[in-house]
């Protein structure tokens, strides 16, 4: 999973990546470059404790997170469009962490001479929305060539299919809606996967506010959104210091949890994800798997060889196999179980994959 910290200049976006990363990098004005900080960390899961206490493994390994820190959108897009390096980064984020300035500080000048968040929130959006009209025009003008060349080299039910797709994309943008708000066949997903339409990406919206300030009442914002209301300056501060000595930060402003934690389950959430683990006494691993995928997908995200020579899955889920402590004692019980390819995968199961290659 890899995230993309965006917002325009001076909103917060290093100060976030530092809070998330437990990390140091330097805060300041990019110029309106690309510039970037990418950081990998574990997902925090008390299951790993649990199954690691069981099976004492050699080596324990979390599901991971990519954070990256991205600049470059400045608001500019209407005169300059997105540059060609920033838009394959931001092509491949799973999803967006949008940073909303709300904190007024005279020392850190906001560049448009005042703070607006709900100005700035709608600027950014239409950024987006920018970016996906020109590439949805460009391909319009593409199957519209194609059609009128005749002597299709394609089959002439897929051309049309494409540009009823296309058209209807660009209708919506054309309302000045982002494309999260529409729904989409697998299909439809299919095809558009390899196009760069950032508007489609889920985000977090994080309005980045002083720990005394009131929140501010947002208009309805698009689906796959989720909003979140956090100093975080001071979650950047507390994030830095040891475990023991954060905690009565935390009690003291009233967070509940550390930022990592809550960015992590509101991502799993808007990127429908779960988690499953393989779990014995050589490793016990976390692998992040999309909700509703088959063990064969799951199979495949442990090794290509196990999807390949897949015969079957020997699932348990994890309460199960930690309230009767082993697979030989969920086997008596009853509880492991034997599954085919077609299987659905539920969060939290534990997973060992029989192959034959």
């Amino acid at each position: 999973m890899e995230l993309g910290i965006i917002g325009l200049p001076q909103s917060g976006k290093t100060t976030l990546f530092n809070a998330l990363t437990r990390g140091d990098a330097p805060t300041g004005i990019s110029g309106g470059k690309l510039a970037m900080h990418t950081a990998v960390v574990d997902v925090p899961d008390e299951r790993i404790s649990a199954l690691t206490e069981l099976f004492q493994p050699k080596k324990i390994v979390h599901a991971k997170v990519t954070y990256t820190d991205i600049a470059g959108l400045d608001g500019e897009t209407a005169q300059t469009g997105i540059s060609g390096p920033l838009l394959n980064t931001l092509s491949h984020m799973d999803g967006f962490i949008h940073v909303v300035r709300h904190f007024e500080n005279p020392l850190v000048p906001h560049f448009a001479g005042s703070v607006d968040p709900k100005r700035d929130l709608e600027t950014m959006e239409s950024e987006l929305i920018l970016n996906d009209m020109i590439q949805v025009e460009r391909k319009l003008q593409r199957l519209e060539e194609e059609r009128q060349r005749g002597g299709y080299s394609r089959d002439k039910t897929l051309i049309a299919h494409e540009e009823a797709l296309f058209k209807r994309l660009s209708e919506t943008l054309s309302q000045g809606m982002p494309l999260r708000n529409e729904t989409f066949s697998d299909e439809e997903e299919k095809l558009l996967s390899s196009y760069a339409l950032l508007s489609r990406k889920p985000q977090v919206i994080v309005i980045n506010q002083s720990e005394d300030q009131p929140q501010i009442q947002l208009d309805t914002v698009s689906a796959r959104t989720e909003i979140i209301y956090m100093p975080t300056k001071l979650e950047m501060e507390i994030a830095q210091l040891p475990p023991e000595d954060a905690a009565p930060f935390l009690a003291e402003y009233g967070i509940k949890e550390p930022s990592l934690d809550r960015f992590i389950r509101l991502s799993y959430g808007l990127l429908d994800l779960i988690t499953f683990f393989t779990a014995a006494e050589k490793e016990v691993h976390a692998w992040t798997l999309k909700n509703g995928a088959t063990a064969l997908e799951a199979a495949g995200r442990v090794h290509s060889d196990m999807e390949r020579g897949f015969i079957r899955a020997e699932v348990v889920s994890f309460e199960d196999l930690i309230t009767l402590g082993g697979y030989a004692e969920a086997r008596q019980a009853g509880k492991l179980r034997l599954e085919g390819k077609g299987y659905h995968v539920q969060d939290g199961d534990v997973v060992t994959i029989r192959f034959n290659i």
